[in-house]
């Protein structure tokens, strides 16, 4: 057969946020052949070498086919779906019962491009009360996102493909992508000579060997060398001055704090030349455009919100917002925050940024003698027990729940705690799409239809999360009978009459996603009820966005809504101008509010701060967690799509390997405040003396063909802590673990333990 015979059906990578389309030919249930889709608004053909071993995630033997029910003695049973949505409604009825909703979690809201189902689950989860969320943007970015909304109150994005200058900050995108066609940007950035990259890395990363100002900081110390350069760029009056004026509030301030910044010592505190910081601040001051781009390395490290604040002072302070290669707020078709204020835990008073709980904090919300503490948990496509800082001790709080529901494709970590697992079809058995719509000025979104039925025994998230709500019984037929046949009718009959239901009955407004489910879902073509969700959420965006909506070819909501349902690579959902940023703000005056007291704090308190958080037990800085050519959180559980590094290696020094006495392919002993582990050497230039890294996704376990089990590699949470985190926002610090590294000992048994 030809590939002009074949049957390509598009869909979307499902590894990283940039979800980039491809196309897929489908043989007997397996991903035979993938390929980039040329016809993706975004990604334009573009895919990395991941997306092509997608089979791997799609047919293995880990696949769960029937809901399990955890027995007395810790075996599990296979129970049909009506059993155990009965069981689980009733235990959930019961925890409300005695202790109320909000002793309830909610973990997730999906995993990597699977975002439907999470949009149903808060119908369930506001039927028994519950508010309290954490996910894994509560380990990444909340940090960010309450700095951007003291800012500005909305995200930023560059515009890397126009930008003269794009500046990396802990951030590697050869490796981790996360924006769209991203090696071919870079590749276009170092071949013109009238653009620049700066990179601010510890590590000789890809991206840093392309980089024409790579600022190799020492590990941990990245808000001196950002202080350092607004240093140079508010005492050399280097400034926008017009835009400041215009534009942004609160400089005054801001201003005083970077005069006084001693630029060549905190260079030095860094580790960088106070010439390559010099030189690279008047680069970006004196160019056309500047991009930013930051993520885990600052995020997942010392002074992380001091640092989300800190780089965002290279655009703002020198006007490059709203300009062709600037930095844009952008649309959003949905929220991954809620909006609003911090609120605080039950337990430990932990601040609750956007909507979401710190990760780190789960622990002690549940473990602590609180009557208030977490009593139960619905864990939907994530992996806490693998993925969050110090995994034996959430393995050890996840066992002391009550209730305990995990919804996945496979029998996870997670799962094998769970009271109850449900199966969840795959990414590419059932409508899916991301929420991870983040560009400017053409913002995509991408509806993928299922490409095969689902695997016998399983169920789309969306129709699980109804099931649940009918066993509760909050919403009657009766109720819903004007919308399902106002659906079955026209788009333009089901928005009146919804308009109208609704109006009636607020109570509805509550539980919308399951309103929409239930009533347009049965309407929509074969495979496509999940989506019905979209609806409200193409509503809201042609309401939000008018303009921007209509420039994109969609006359509103509905029209919107049924393009998305057609474009089987994905549409794009608005085309915005660029003066429209300053809309996009938040503010009443639609101004940058630059000044934020208690950072500007903390960049004065670094000129006494120590540099240093190892000690002479733990003298190594531990990067646990690094994205490589095949890592992929542990979405993919078959270690046989690993071509190289199958057991992820311990990557360390020239300097400190022969300090040590390592070799290349030697094992050696990580231990830490938390735990210990076994890995193999790779030495390696990229790194400081001093600095180690091993990869995320790594040390998962999985069932081999011939049934035996085996998990390669170190689950790098095994050597993390939970109390290791930022004061702010209370995101872990897994780049930054203090460790000792040493020879394995000759009778030294292999994997991970407890310290």
């Amino acid at each position: 057969m030809t590939d002009h015979d074949r049957a390509w059906q598009p869909t979307a990578c499902i590894l990283c946020e940039c979800n980039c389309g491809i196309v897929v030919d489908v043989d007997d249930r397996s991903l035979a052949r993938i390929r980039g889709d040329k016809s993706h608004p975004a990604s334009r053909g573009y895919t990395c070498n991941k997306a092509l071993r997608l089979d791997h995630y799609q047919n293995n033997r880990n696949r769960l086919a029937s809901p399990m029910r955890r027995e007395a003695d810790g075996t599990y049973t296979e129970i049909d779906w009506d059993t155990a949505i009965a069981e689980i409604a009733a235990g959930f009825r019961g925890i409300v019962d005695t202790h109320g909703g909000d002793t309830i979690l909610y973990y997730g809201g999906g995993g990597q491009g699977n975002h439907l189902g999470g949009a149903y689950s808060g119908a369930f989860l506001k039927a028994l009360g519950s508010h309290y969320r954490s996910n894994a943007l509560a380990q990444e970015k909340t940090g960010e996102h309450w700095v951007d909304a003291q800012l500005y109150g909305n995200h930023t994005r560059g515009e890397f493909e126009h930008a003269e200058v794009s500046v990396f900050v802990g951030k590697n995108p050869w490796m981790s992508q996360s924006f769209p066609r991203a090696r071919v940007v870079l590749n276009d950035i170092a071949k013109d000579p009238a653009r620049s990259m700066v990179v601010i890395d510890p590590v000789v990363t890809d991206t840093a060997k392309m980089a024409d100002f790579h600022l190799r900081v020492r590990p941990g110390t990245d808000a001196w060398c950002l202080a350092a350069l607004a240093g140079v760029l508010v005492q050399e009056n280097l400034c926008d001055e017009t835009f400041l004026t215009e534009h942004v509030t609160g400089v005054d301030a801001v201003r005083a704090v970077f005069a006084e910044v001693p630029v060549d010592d905190y260079a030095q505190r860094s580790g960088v030349s106070a010439d390559l910081v010099r030189a690279a601040a008047r680069r970006i001051a004196t160019v056309t455009s500047v991009a930013v781009f930051e993520d885990l390395g600052v995020q997942q490290a010392p002074n992380s919100t001091l640092c989300s604040y800190l780089n965002k002072m290279l655009w703002i302070l020198t006007g490059n917002f709203a300009k062709r290669g600037g930095q844009h707020l952008h649309s959003s078709f949905a929220p991954l925050f809620r909006a609003g204020g911090v609120g605080r835990t039950p337990v430990t008073g932990a601040p609750v940024i956007g909507g979401l709980l710190p990760s780190n904090v789960i622990v002690e919300e549940i473990l602590t003698d609180h009557p208030d503490r977490f009593r139960a948990m619905i864990v939907e496509s994530s992996n806490p027990a693998h993925s969050v800082a110090d995994s034996g001790m959430m393995r050890r709080a996840l066992g002391e729940l009550e209730l305990l529901v995990v919804i996945d494709v496979a029998m996870t970590e997670t799962a094998r705690l769970a009271h109850y697992v449900l199966p969840a079809a795959s990414q590419f058995e059932k409508a899916e799409a991301t929420f991870f719509n983040l560009e400017f000025p053409h913002n995509t979104f991408h509806l993928r239809h299922r490409l095969m039925e689902p695997l016998p025994g399983t169920l789309p998230e969306p129709e699980i999360w109804a099931r649940l709500m009918r066993a509760l019984g909050v919403v009657g037929d009766a109720e819903l009978a004007p919308l399902r046949a106002a659906a079955q009718r026209s788009r333009a009959d089901f928005t009146a009459a919804f308009l109208t239901t609704v109006g009636e009955n607020p109570g509805l407004g509550k539980v919308l996603p399951f309103v929409l489910y239930e009533t347009l879902g049965p309407a929509l073509p074969e495979g496509l009820s999940g989506a019905a969700a979209l609806w409200g959420l193409a509503q809201k965006a042609a309401m939000t966005y008018p303009e921007a909506v209509r420039r994109a070819g969609h006359a509103d909501g509905n029209a919107l809504f049924d393009a998305i349902l057609a474009g089987r690579s994905g549409v794009t959902f608005t085309v915005h101008e660029y003066e429209d940023d300053f809309a996009l703000i938040a503010h009443e005056d639609r101004k940058i509010a630059l000044e934020i007291p208690a950072l500007l704090a903390d960049t004065r308190a670094l000129a006494a701060a120590p540099i240093g958080l190892t000690s002479s037990e733990f003298p190594i800085v531990l990067s646990a967690g690094e994205r490589r050519a095949f890592t992929a959180n542990d979405i993919i559980r078959d270690p046989a799509w690993r071509t190289r590094d199958a057991d992820g290696a311990l990557r360390i020094s020239v300097e400190d390997a022969r300090e040590l006495g390592l070799a290349d392919g030697s094992r050696a002993l990580i231990t830490t405040a938390t735990g210990r582990a076994e890995a193999t050497v790779e030495i390696s230039a990229a790194m400081q003396p001093g600095h180690a890294s091993l990869p995320n996704g790594y040390g998962v376990d999985f069932v081999d063909d011939d049934g035996s089990a085996r998990a390669p590699g170190v689950a790098p949470n095994a050597l993390t802590s939970v109390g290791w985190r930022d004061a702010y926002a209370g995101t872990p610090w897994h780049k930054h673990v203090p460790a000792r590294i040493e020879p394995v000992p000759a009778l030294a048994a292999p994997g991970a333990s407890r310290g």
